[in-house]
């Protein structure tokens, strides 16, 4: 029988529950295996430890998928793990009709990423082993799922370091081209043939409804008070400006937000749906702002919302550099050094603050050997980010890079603070939602860091 032996020095890594066997970690391979094959992993005295998938063209040789002898991924093994992945979702995202139903790995089907948007399901297949058992994952996922439609996304260059070709279309049934989701009560267009992986990211689900005590409690800052006053007849408390005017637009304490990164546009359809009073909405690429407006326009937020398409680093660079004009000018011929400014050349353009500034940026660390490229890019768009808070405001940043560990992560803001002359004071820090778990000691699904700061200047 085929079989795979590892080594007797390596670290008891697959005993802790790591579901991946480098092939450094394989002293050999006995027997004649097919790539995609199951195999037995067995200790260096033969011991039984686990059941995966093979792929020797793979750095991660064996994805282990039973902790139990097991011959084949059929059918119904694919039906009773997609049932246990509905139990989770059901009990954990019960009001969703929407949200990440496989999760690779955490769901014990390594290579496999399925998410439900409403009737219609999107497929990852990412390696060897999930490829070879398409046809009974789509058999399975009409069983336990009865969707109107699958449709595959494995058009992602992760396939080509299994030998795999990127691929997408139709598997099941029939998909129309976006599919409207209801997520923390709003309403949202995904485009299941072109967006971003599948179509959205249900992984921020709970860190944008987190973001709720931000949007409300800025009134006062222009003035704004509740107060007594006749109005109309009758004594009623009311929001009164500082000139005593009632004012009647309904978003008076709503925030100012700055969302960079914007994608779909969902940061910024929380924070109107919270009280924003006006959200910039950012984001480099027009079809995601094409998205994000569609998105605004579905929940009625065009008022309070206004797009840019641009660069967000460079973007925040003008509006620092604009905002540090300003200030140089506003100290002009009373500063320390006593410089004269030339007040007829026109202001820098830029120079905005807002109340909340958003980052959720793409990950900057696919690699190990990227970590020390993109703690450069946190730092940069963070330390400029936190520099158009107002004072007292927040910092809500993010970062989806599995090798920015939390500690660096935290490590490089604090360093941006510091160059900044800010101080940040840690509300929140969160993870992933709960339809995409993690098992304990596979750090890689850790990979999802959301912080909240209040800023400060020193």
């Amino acid at each position: 029988m085929a079989a795979v032996f590892l080594h007797k020095k390596r670290k008891a890594r697959l005993e802790q529950g790591h579901p991946w066997v480098y092939k450094s970690e394989i002293e050999r391979a006995d027997g004649e295996i097919v790539p995609g094959q199951l195999v037995p992993v067995q200790s260096h005295l033969g011991q039984y430890l686990a059941t995966g998938y093979y792929n020797e063209a793979s750095q991660i040789t064996v994805r282990i998928v039973s902790y139990k002898p097991l011959e084949a991924m059929t059918t119904d093994f694919f039906v009773e793990r997609f049932t246990r992945c509905l139990q989770h979702r059901s009990r954990f995202v019960k009001d969703a009709q929407s949200y990440r139903l496989v999760y690779g790995e955490a769901d014990f089907l390594p290579g496999l990423i399925v998410d439900k948007f409403e009737d219609t399901l999107v497929v990852q297949i990412l390696t060897l082993g999930m490829d070879r058992c398409r046809e009974q994952i789509v058999a399975a996922l009409v069983q336990v799922m009865k969707p109107t439609g699958i449709y595959e996304r494995s058009d992602v260059s992760i396939r080509e370091l299994e030998s795999l070709k990127q691929t997408k279309g139709l598997l099941y049934g029939e998909c129309p081209k976006h599919v409207d989701i209801l997520e923390n009560g709003l309403r949202i267009r995904v485009d299941i043939e072109e967006g971003q992986k599948t179509g959205y990211f249900f992984d921020q689900r709970e860190n944008r409804a987190a973001i709720a005590p931000l949007m409300t409690g800025w009134g006062h800052r222009s003035g704004i008070e509740r107060k007594e006053v006749e109005h109309e007849g009758a004594s009623q408390i009311l929001p009164v400006n500082a000139n005593g005017k009632v004012v009647t637009f309904p978003y008076w304490d709503g925030a100012s937000v700055l969302e960079c990164f914007s994608h779909t546009g969902s940061f910024t359809l929380n924070a109107c749906k919270f009280g924003a009073k006006k959200v910039t909405c950012l984001d480099i690429s027009e079809h995601a702002i094409e998205s994000a407006r569609t998105n605004v326009a579905l929940n009625g937020f065009q008022d309070r919302v206004e797009f840019v398409v641009a660069d967000a680093f460079e973007y925040l660079r003008t509006q620092v550099k604009g905002l540090d004009e300003r200030k140089v000018r506003a100290n002009a011929g009373g500063g320390a050094q006593g410089k004269k400014i030339d007040t007829s050349k026109p202001v820098a353009e830029g120079g905005r603050t807002w109340d909340v500034v958003i980052l959720d940026p793409p990950a900057f660390a696919k690699t190990k050997s990227a970590v020390e490229g993109a703690c450069r890019g946190y730092k940069d768009i963070n330390l400029h980010g936190m520099k158009l808070v107002n004072e007292g405001g927040y910092l809500v940043t993010a970062s989806c890079s599995y090798h920015m560990h939390p500690e660096l992560f935290l490590e490089t803001i604090h360093a941006a603070a510091t160059d900044a002359g800010k101080l940040l004071r840690l509300v929140e820090f969160r993870g992933a939602g709960m339809d995409h778990p993690r098992i304990l000691g596979v750090d890689e699904g850790h990979y999802l860091k959301f912080a909240i700061f209040e800023v400060r200047s020193k």
